[in-house]
Parts: C-alpha cells; structure tokens; sequence
C-alpha cells in the first residue's frame, strides 16, 4: 500500500513539473497557449531562427502594414504577404500580441516582475506588441494617445532591462 502512495506522489511530482514550465510560458502571452492547444497546425511559431529570419522580420516592418478596424495587421505587399515567413508573422500579430491597452498593460505588468531573461519567442512577440503599441499610439487621440505612448515607454524599459539582464548573465571569456 504504502508503494502505490509513493507511486502517486512521484506522479503528482512528475504531472507537476511537466505542467510548470507551460504556465510560466503561457504567463506572457497566453493566447499562444491557447492556439497552440485548439489547433494541430504549427500556431506559435517563433520568427526568428536565423539570420535571414531576422533580415525577413525586418522587411516586414519595413513594408507598409496595414491595421483593419478589426484590428488585424496584414502586409500591403503581395510578394511579401504571400512568403511561409509571413504567415508566421501573421499568426503571431494577429492571435498572440495583446491588442488592447488593458492587455498590453498587463503584458507590462508581467514584464516588469519576470524573474529571467525572456526566450526568444517571448523577446520576438514583445518587440511586436511594442511596434504594435507605437503604430497606435501615432493613430490616436489625447488620453488614448498619453495611454498608448505610456504602455509603449513600459515594453521598452522590460526589454531595455532584460537586455542588460542577459548581457550581465553571460559568462566573460
């Protein structure tokens, strides 16, 4: 009898820590958590896994965007739009970046206590959330505009502070 308790307890260590590393992830963004659990498709992908990833991400922004009143940001440029990359950056501006002032100051919030240095992913989507926040903060009138700047100013002290934070946690060769 007392095996099958310790059985049980291993398991609930075991579920337990499985389960962890997930909530910490989904903390930031969890809209990723929850596309990435409804679909099979790949839902939360991660733009930037070389070089060229990143000069892609560039032109991206770089190309004039488009936010409908919807609030779904698409890229003018056929070529453009039409490339694998660009589905990812879809998916990623469109169903994991908070849109609204309550959720990005949320997403401030959550930064600003976050106890590591983000993973790339986490990095990648904050940066978004930030250009995202400055394309509405030029958009928007007086007190929207203050609040849209102000969660602007918060997303790049977080990533300012988790630069500095890496940087001081790597070891000097």
């Amino acid at each position: 009898m007392w095996w099958k308790i310790l059985l049980l307890l291993l398991f609930y260590y075991n579920a337990h820590a499985t389960v962890t590393p997930r909530w910490n992830r989904a903390m930031l963004f969890p809209t990723a958590q929850r596309l990435k659990r409804s679909s099979s498709a790949l839902v939360d992908p991660v733009l930037q896994n070389s070089l060229d990833d990143v000069d892609m991400l560039f032109e991206f922004l770089l190309a004039e965007l488009e936010i409908d009143k919807s609030l779904r940001i698409s890229i003018k440029d056929e070529e453009l739009a039409s490339l694998r990359k660009a589905k990812d950056f879809d998916t990623v501006c469109n169903d994991v970046i908070p849109k609204s002032i309550t959720e990005v100051r949320r997403l401030s919030a959550r930064l600003s206590d976050y106890p590591r240095v983000l993973k790339k992913e986490d990095f990648e989507r904050t940066v978004l959330t930030m250009v995202y926040t400055a394309y509405r903060a030029a958009l928007s009138r007086k007190h929207q505009k203050d609040s849209w700047a102000e969660s602007f100013v918060s997303l790049y002290k977080a990533l300012k502070h988790d630069l500095m934070f890496s940087h001081s946690k790597k070891p000097l060769h």
